[in-house]
């Protein structure tokens, strides 16, 4: 059968309903966790780069189905595209899973786990970065062109610290990155909203 262009107001709320469901397990999942470090506080050991992950995560998932509304400006969605879209998602939806496994045995707390698991991590991550790039591509030439210096510099940055952080355990690189990377995106959201609300 030969690929169809399907009309964006044909297919977006569905896409929408499919992404909604696979943002909301990440969501999940990460809220289930800091339920149980809440409830069992002494059950495994918390550590403060992993929670600034989960926030950073919780954060990433949260603003993603915001910024999804954006899709609209497809004017012809194809197969691949919404592979693209729901690939971008499923990113977003490990790093929540990677973030709270479902078995914490053999690892003394979520920081002994954490750096454990970071390449992991960490190269899923750098792929989300690479994947918003592509994503905001998708939106049209003119939604790229409002982004594209920002983003033409943050993710060769961003992309090269995550290969840093998953070759290195020291925690003073470790708890700077993610700082970082918390300041980044809280500045990224308020500039960003700033921005939609002046247009």
């Amino acid at each position: 059968m030969p690929s169809t262009a399907v009309l964006s107001h044909d297919i977006y709320p569905h896409i929408r309903v499919v992404l909604g469901m696979v943002i909301g397990l990440g969501v999940t999942r990460l809220l289930s966790g800091l339920a149980r470090l809440v409830q069992h506080p002494g059950q495994h050991r918390m550590d403060a780069v992993h929670l600034g992950w989960v926030g950073s995560t919780l954060l990433a998932l949260v603003h993603f189905w915001w910024w999804q509304f954006g899709l609209y400006q497809i004017e012809a969605w194809t197969f691949g595209t919404y592979l693209f879209v729901i690939g971008y998602a499923i990113a977003l939806f490990l790093l929540a899973a990677l973030l709270f496994p479902d078995s914490m045995a053999g690892y003394e707390g979520y920081g002994d786990y954490f750096q454990e698991r970071r390449a992991w991590f960490f190269g899923v991550l750098a792929s989300t970065y690479l994947l918003d790039v592509i994503d905001t591509l998708l939106k049209g030439d003119a939604h790229f062109a409002r982004f594209a210096r920002e983003y033409l510099i943050r993710t060769p940055i961003l992309v090269a610290l995550c290969m840093v952080a998953a070759r290195t355990a020291r925690r003073r690189f470790q708890v700077a990155f993610v700082a970082l990377v918390l300041i980044y995106q809280l500045s990224w959201i308020f500039r960003l909203f700033n921005t939609l609300q002046q247009a």
